[in-house]
């Protein structure tokens, strides 16, 4: 775990734009209490605590980041608040909280707007960038590792299980015969090429459901969600609120579940809030957003 990145990281802040999706419901369901002390286990940008911050008289934030990125972007952002917030570099299944406890817990999970939309992080195949999709730039693995170097068999696994995707053995079959790859529009371009004329064409590009794959292989995002949202009920005061916000089904099916079997928790949302229309003609990245929430029961 480390503190706040260093001044070469703050150059590159600016950048990195966050817009908080589902805002008004986030900060309604938190319910936050003047003087309480919250945790925002993916800080992003700080749209959202910044907004917690601002919610009520003398609220305190802790906030982590694995990307060094955003970690910089929102202490620029948060600098106002001063010592009301402190950050954390460190991915939220990790983070330990020692003995401090929380009034309140946001997780808004996936890939931000940011990592999308700034090309040399290789998340999006709309930028030609190298395959990274690293959201810890730290560790070592990254999508040009597992899409250069593991077998079909593996490809076609974490294609059909993390994307979902129905074309996966033929997907993974093209990509070893025309490996090695560089660039991720080179890749998307194979992808594409892969699949029948009606599905290239049809309503999203047919390189999606890889890339999302790819993206949750190389930051293990199931499994660390999974360690996450079994913790951090713990982390909770009494009457304490978490929320969650996921943007695809195999998040979202397991906040689901994970929240309605912690014996430590009451759910509170029986359907998941989405976004209403007025932000959606704002922000249509929030049109996958589902969120829920859950408060800690009193022992």
């Amino acid at each position: 775990m480390t503190s706040v990145s260093d001044d070469s990281d703050l150059a590159i802040a600016p950048e990195f734009l966050h817009i908080p999706v589902l805002h008004r419901e986030v900060i309604e369901g938190l319910a936050i209490r003047p003087h309480g002390h919250y945790l925002d286990a993916t800080v992003g940008g700080g749209g959202h605590t910044a907004l917690i911050l601002a919610a009520a008289d003398g609220v305190r934030v802790t906030a982590i980041d694995q990307d060094d990125q955003a970690i910089a972007a929102a202490t620029q952002k948060l600098a106002e608040f001063g010592d009301r917030v402190e950050f954390q570099q460190t991915n939220f299944a990790n983070f330990d909280p020692g003995e401090t406890r929380f009034d309140g817990i946001l997780a808004d999970l996936g890939v931000s707007s940011a990592q999308f939309d700034i090309a040399d992080r290789g998340f999006s195949f709309r930028h030609e960038a190298p395959l990274d999709m690293r959201m810890d730039r730290g560790q070592s693995l990254t999508a040009a590792e597992i899409i250069n170097h593991w077998d079909e068999t593996k490809l076609a696994n974490i294609f059909y299980t993390y994307g979902e995707e129905r074309l996966s053995r033929r997907i993974a079959r093209r990509i070893v015969e025309r490996r090695p790859f560089q660039s991720t529009t080179e890749l998307a371009e194979t992808i594409a090429h892969s699949v029948p004329r009606q599905y290239r064409y049809g309503r999203i590009h047919p390189a999606t459901r890889v890339f999302q794959a790819l993206r949750i292989a190389v930051n293990q995002e199931l499994t660390v969600l999974e360690t996450f949202v079994n913790q951090a009920p713990q982390w909770l005061k009494p009457d304490g609120r978490i929320a969650m916000i996921s943007f695809h089904s195999l998040e979202d099916r397991i906040v689901k579940h994970r929240l309605k079997e912690s014996p430590l928790l009451r759910v509170l949302t029986k359907k998941p809030i989405i976004a209403q229309e007025d932000e959606l003609d704002e922000n249509p990245r929030a049109r996958s957003a589902k969120l829920r929430i859950a408060e800690r029961v009193v022992e």
